[in-house]
């Protein structure tokens, strides 16, 4: 029987996330994808590239643009070789966290020395956002305990608010305070080391038939906005109920991103002479029920912390996606979580949630803030459409 063995981040990078119909409106899931793949691997001198043993990358929309295995397509159009194989993973919100652990997964059995986890995700071209048929098994109209699976996801968190107790007003200022946040980060060029910078051609006929190029160095998250407050957003008309709570402002922004992770064994750490970042830990999935799917963290959050034999006073740094604040909140309130350690640099309501990107776009955050020694053990975690939740834990070499 094989001895299960360490795997570790070596390396992560991400491109800055982009407002939907935003900066990255013309730029392609796959184009995405292949960027931060090109850019996780340069970051290993040296590397032989061939010794990659599968790229696994998150979608939580795999159609169109990003379908058709989106993860070889991307290895292939970055380079890669052709001997490297790719697959595509869907744990809708969770796919990009859940890659990097399969990934881990496979190092730890000892069937790789070098992995590759990603995520990739365009809200801009995906089809159920631009109105799309969106093919529901009508068995889920015919029996009431399976309605919720058809529930919007702002309605589940009107029920998360709602069975919580969580105010109009306390998500307006979660809201306001991750924007005050991310403002304050990219101010301070928290987010600098992590991106990787994304060139954004436009085409446009110019004089005499010729071409006109204008090109536009994306480097920087688009979606803070330094005028949020609670006064402000308090303003806003609930969107998913006419008597609700929970609005534009305090729900994440559908955005456009992609991230990767690199990983290794011991082995092959020692083999490159690389200093690894972190050495994952564990990871957690659990169901809830898709009403109320944004508790889901509740669930997964303590199933991972005793994987990992960590208590959660050890967390130093906590990415909670904030897919609606008043989960965030639930999630938070319910498990008594440190709120100066969740989301230090603000959350997806300020940043954005490129949905099956976002777990690999996080993991890149916290590895970051752990290469500037502003956490030891640090988690990941967000709720899942259809009523799940996921959690993973990392800990600093």
């Amino acid at each position: 029987m094989k001895q299960i063995q360490d795997a570790y981040i070596v390396a992560a990078t991400r491109t800055p996330v982009a407002k939907r119909n935003g900066m990255f409106k013309s730029v392609r899931p796959d184009d995405m994808l292949a960027h931060v793949l090109k850019a996780v691997v340069a970051k290993v001198p040296g590397l032989d590239a061939s010794e990659i043993g599968d790229v696994i990358v998150g979608c939580a929309m795999p159609e169109a643009e990003q379908g058709m295995n989106v993860a070889r397509i991307g290895l292939l159009l970055a380079g890669l070789p052709n001997t490297v194989p790719g697959i595509t993973i869907n744990r809708f919100c969770s796919s990009g966290l859940q890659a990097v652990a399969d990934a881990a997964a496979r190092i730890r059995l000892g069937e790789a020395d070098v992995m590759i986890a990603a995520g990739t995700e365009s809200m801009s071209v995906m089809p159920q956002i631009m109105g799309n048929k969106i093919s529901l098994n009508p068995a889920i109209f015919a029996h009431d305990e399976n309605l919720a699976i058809a529930y919007g996801m702002g309605l589940t968190a009107e029920k998360v608010a709602q069975q919580w107790k969580v105010s109009r007003e306390d998500q307006d200022a979660f809201a306001a305070e991750s924007n005050r946040r991310a403002v304050a980060a990219i101010a301070a060029g928290a987010f600098k080391d992590e991106i990787t910078p994304y060139l954004v051609s436009s085409y446009k006929p110019g004089e005499g038939g010729a071409v006109r190029v204008t090109e536009r160095l994306c480097d920087t998250d688009e979606g803070p906005r330094a005028d949020a407050s609670p006064a402000t957003l308090g303003k806003l008309k609930p969107v998913f109920a006419a008597r609700g709570s929970v609005t534009a402002g305090n729900s994440s922004q559908m955005s456009d991103g992609a991230g990767a992770v690199l990983l290794m064994s011991e082995a092959a750490v020692k083999r490159y002479g690389v200093t690894p970042i972190a050495r994952f830990r564990s990871y957690a999935v659990a169901g809830v029920p898709p009403e109320i799917m944004g508790i889901g963290p509740v669930e997964a959050i303590p199933r991972a912390l005793k994987a990992a034999g960590i208590g959660q006073g050890e967390l130093d740094w906590i990415e909670l996606n904030e897919a609606f604040a008043a989960q965030a909140l639930a999630v938070a309130r319910q498990l008594d979580l440190d709120p100066a350690k969740v989301n230090p640099q603000g959350g997806a309501i300020a940043l954005g949630h490129p949905l099956g990107a976002t777990g690999a776009i996080r993991a890149a955050t916290l590895m970051s803030a752990m290469q500037r020694g502003q956490a030891r053990v640090g988690m990941i975690s967000m709720c899942i459409g259809t009523g799940m939740g996921a959690a993973g834990v990392f800990e600093r070499v």
